[in-house]
């Protein structure tokens, strides 16, 4: 059988469309990709096994091998959407130009599957001990549905879990989490000449702005993390708008707001804080103010410095671990099994037009997926 080239899988991974995208109009699903991508794990050796989990969303869940434990190597197969007209390149097909791959998601990250494809290609299979898991899911871009679900019925027990986004090669161990939330503030609309005639939302919404700042203040006080270059739970107040003219008084106004939590911190937790900090406005402004998340919550994610694992790829990687701020699904493998993000490419292309992964990783990627799956499926 003719396998085919490093090169032509990549290829096959650009060219077939996988957005995902909580706007109807650019979501569809990652079918197609799922089912180019088992063809070439079946040709390869693996036992692949595909799950709808919802209609049109497919994880992919690959076997090389047989035994307990061995190694998971994990990704997501959808993309963000792109933005026209500021592409110089096709973002649906993979384009050779400046010794770099162009194309939605060359790096961030389907070129990934091409690297394991490649890596499993070269070695010698015969004194296997352990399985070699391969892990595609859906929605990591939108709802972290895939890893979810992936988590929640995980078939497998892996001993250890490789995460393939972009770190430039570095391994990462750990990570904060995401949550984010709209607070709508519904006042009652009148006539600006008399006050009394309305409620303002706008004023009941600096009521509520000075204690999310509050709110602020006590995370950085209380919660540090000498890991992070930002040692600290951050809040963000990210967007406002409330009224419609300045000659009416203010009937609606609502605000989006991010924090990104430590790991350690619990979402519930967070929750009750964030419930806690608002709770003497929502007193005093009874069935005015209410939280609604813009998304699912992300928790925070860390794997034990001194785990052996993290020094076993920090020996392969020749580099020690360190932390980021951007989400992963991280923190969802990592409730099967420790888990590293380590992958091609560098993060700052994810989500830009013109996304490519330089050529420069091609050879240290398969050689670094390599010495893992020999250490430990061998």
């Amino acid at each position: 059988m003719q396998l085919p080239s490093f090169k032509e899988v990549y290829s096959g991974l650009i060219s077939t469309s996988s957005i995902s995208s909580t706007d109807p109009s650019w979501d569809e699903g990652n079918s197609k990709v799922i089912e180019k991508l088992a063809t070439w794990l079946k040709d390869i050796g693996f036992e692949v096994e595909v799950t709808e989990v919802e209609p049109g969303k497919h994880n992919l869940i690959a076997k090389k091998g047989q035994g307990e434990g061995g190694l998971l190597l994990a990704g997501h197969s959808d993309t963000v959407p792109f933005d026209e007209g500021r592409w110089n390149f096709d973002p649906h097909a993979l384009t050779e130009a400046n010794n770099r791959f162009y194309g939605l998601g060359t790096a961030d990250m389907k070129g990934f599957f091409a690297f394991i494809i490649e890596a499993v290609k070269s070695i010698d299979w015969s004194k296997q001990t352990k399985p070699l898991y391969v892990l595609a899911t859906c929605d990591e871009e939108t709802t972290m549905l895939g890893a979810r679900h992936f988590t929640d019925c995980a078939p497998i027990q892996p001993d250890y879990c490789i995460i393939g986004e972009p770190t430039s090669l570095v391994p990462i161990r750990g990570h904060k989490g995401h949550v984010a939330n709209a607070v709508r503030v519904t006042g009652k609309s009148g006539h600006s000449s008399d006050p009394a005639l309305g409620v303002n939302a706008i004023e009941i919404m600096h009521e509520v702005l000075y204690s999310l700042m509050q709110l602020r203040d006590k995370l950085i006080k209380e919660y540090h993390h000498p890991g992070f270059a930002i040692p600290s739970p951050t809040l963000n107040l990210g967007h406002i708008h409330g009224g419609d003219s300045a000659n009416r008084i203010c009937g609606c106004c609502e605000l989006h707001y991010d924090v990104r939590p430590l790991p350690g911190i619990s979402l519930d937790g967070l929750n009750n804080m964030l419930t806690d900090a608002l709770k003497e406005v929502s007193a005093k402004w009874p069935d005015r103010i209410s939280i609604t998340p813009l998304h699912e919550p992300i928790p925070g994610y860390e794997c034990d410095h001194q785990h052996h694992f993290v020094q076993g790829m920090e020996g392969i990687c020749e580099m020690p671990t360190e932390t980021v701020n951007y989400c992963t699904e991280a923190p969802f493998l990592q409730q099967l099994c420790p888990t590293l993000v380590l992958g091609p490419g560098s993060i700052d292309q994810a989500h830009q037009p013109d996304e490519f992964l330089a050529f420069d990783f091609i050879d240290p990627t398969i050689k670094v997926l390599s010495k893992a799956i020999y250490k430990y499926c061998f």
